[in-house]
């Protein structure tokens, strides 16, 4: 149609940290140039984060996002530009005694939940002192039964060997209430069966009427997966982990050579 941009009807999504940005958190200038470019040629461009609302909430008007964002590991969709939540799916009630009991058999694991924009703690450990320090956020400490509810999502904090153990443990007994994955060697996100950035990724662009062979997606590690396997192509920086690497997806420069400019350079290829 006369009028309408080479991206009209495609959506891209991509990670945060260690895909869009690297550990300066800020949007290299390629990355930016790229970005405008497919947006004022109607592209749909989000971002697709394990960071919960508080927690990417300073770099949201850092990025030319024009779709909602999907955050706390596809647990919430969130629009930034209206100031409201479009889709939110929460840890069930359980969650607070089925992972006390992790803990009591694994005491040397930390748990970090998110309710709104606040942030509790239990068994803060080095792990936990590490990832509230890239985030930048401030936390209380308090008893798992004691934590406000409905959670978005867990984290839980062990070195990588443990943190198998303790993925293994929840999904042997409760595999039908979470999903249990790695967003980092360090970091196991718990959120609620289904909520996953893939399962967001679709519900979004179901909202914008994008087709399934018109959605692109970008993403470093484990969690990302389920978005890269719903992606028309799915691209992975030359930073990601070993998992994506064995998973298939198609490898670009890094993170700090800006990748996402790289996939968008794909699409106008394609487009």
């Amino acid at each position: 149609m006369i009028g309408l941009g080479k991206f009209e009807g495609v959506l891209l999504a991509s990670d945060f940290d260690d895909t869009l940005v690297g550990g300066s958190c800020e949007l290299s200038p390629g990355n930016r140039a790229a970005l405008a470019y497919f947006i004022r040629e109607g592209g749909r461009f989000t971002v697709a984060t394990g960071r919960a609302r508080r927690t990417f909430a300073p770099y949201a008007h850092t990025v030319p996002l024009n779709a909602p964002v999907i955050l706390s590991n596809g647990a919430l969709l969130y629009d930034f530009a209206a100031g409201r939540t479009v889709v939110d799916l929460p840890l069930p009630e359980t969650a607070a005694a089925d992972l006390g009991q992790l803990c009591a058999v694994m005491p040397q694991i930390g748990v970090e939940t998110y309710h709104g924009d606040d942030v509790y703690i239990f068994q803060p450990n080095a792990f936990t002192q590490r990832h509230v320090e890239r985030v930048r956020t401030t936390w209380t400490q308090r008893d798992l039964p004691d934590m406000p509810q409905p959670w978005s999502k867990a984290v839980i904090q062990a070195d990588y060997d443990t943190l198998l153990t303790a993925q293994k443990y929840l999904l042997d007994r409760w595999s039908d209430r979470y999903e249990v994955i790695f967003s980092n060697a360090v970091l196991l996100e718990c959120t609620a069966k289904t909520a996953t950035k893939g399962g967001m990724v679709l519900k979004l662009a179901q909202r914008l009427g994008v087709g399934r062979e018109h959605i692109y997606c970008v993403g470093d590690n484990q969690n990302d997966i389920p978005m890269l396997a719903v992606s028309a192509v799915p691209f992975a920086p030359a930073n990601c982990a070993q998992a994506v690497r064995d998973w298939g997806a198609v490898l670009l420069s890094s993170c700090e050579e800006d990748c996402v400019a790289q996939v968008i350079q794909t699409l106008d290829r394609r487009y």
